[in-house]
């Protein structure tokens, strides 16, 4: 990396690079690993991880050029804060479970936020997540201090009241673009919330669907295709009984 970085005989791209140039490249790569997981591929995994580490590297090597730490303050600093994370293995505490040990570790964050800034509970929850990462986060950490529903019941009294004041604005005889985008992120935010109380993370089983929606509608033009029908021709009906078909394969061929 400081070969790259060397002003005279390294690359002129990554001598062009800053801090907050990165920042887009790292996020794809952090996508990248997550889609490497999903498609289950060892190879592809441990590729993706390099990538990613690269990452690491690059940032660590600018801020060492800037004289703020090195790579090896990196190691030594998240080597520290999970020595200071698991008491249970490097001290004397004891943790009964992993539901148990979540609790402590968010407790753990908590002290250090409150010692590192002073701030409030949802301080520190990046805002360069995705929206509905973010959102659950944010209802997790509100939900540290007791501001969370008991169950699920009234969530879904919730998604109901905020899906009926959507349905309000977008039903209006003048549409008000900023009060439909309003209630549209309420809607959202309140699904994050209903998948945080249900176990499931959000970005996680709208990946899953997104996967699914792909699946079925290539499903959807090849059985068209194959009928000698083309897409722009399909009506509304033709494409839902397409849809239809395509889940009862799909069903068919799960058993």
């Amino acid at each position: 990396m400081a070969r790259l970085r060397d002003p005279h005989e390294g690359c002129p791209w990554d001598r062009e690079q800053s801090l907050q140039s990165l920042v887009p490249h790292t996020l794809e790569e952090a996508y990248e690993v997550a889609d490497a997981v999903a498609h289950g591929e060892p190879d592809e995994l441990r590729d993706e991880l390099g990538d990613l580490l690269f990452q690491v590297v690059f940032y660590a090597r600018i801020a060492e050029e800037e004289g703020a730490f090195a790579f090896a303050d990196v190691v030594a600093a998240i080597a520290d804060k999970l020595i200071r994370r698991h008491p249970h293995v490097f001290a004397d505490e004891t943790i009964a479970d992993a539901a148990s040990q979540a609790q402590a570790w968010e407790a753990h964050k908590a002290r250090e936020r409150q010692a590192r800034q002073g701030a409030g509970t949802l301080a520190g929850v990046a805002q360069a997540l995705p929206g509905l990462s973010r959102a659950a986060k944010l209802t997790r950490r509100a939900a540290q201090v007791d501001f969370d529903w008991p169950n699920l019941p009234p969530v879904f009294a919730k998604m109901d009241e905020e899906l009926a004041e959507l349905r309000h604005e977008v039903e209006q005889e003048v549409v008000d673009a900023e009060r439909v985008e309003d209630e549209m992120g309420d809607v959202l935010f309140v699904a994050a919330n209903l998948a945080r109380k249900a176990g499931v993370d959000p970005e996680t089983a709208l990946r899953r669907a997104n996967a699914k929606f792909e699946r079925r509608f290539a499903a959807m033009e090849a059985l068209a295709a194959a009928e000698g029908r083309p897409i722009d021709d399909l009506d509304l009906d033709a494409w839902e009984a397409l849809w239809q078909r395509v889940k009862q394969d799909e069903a068919s061929a799960a058993g």
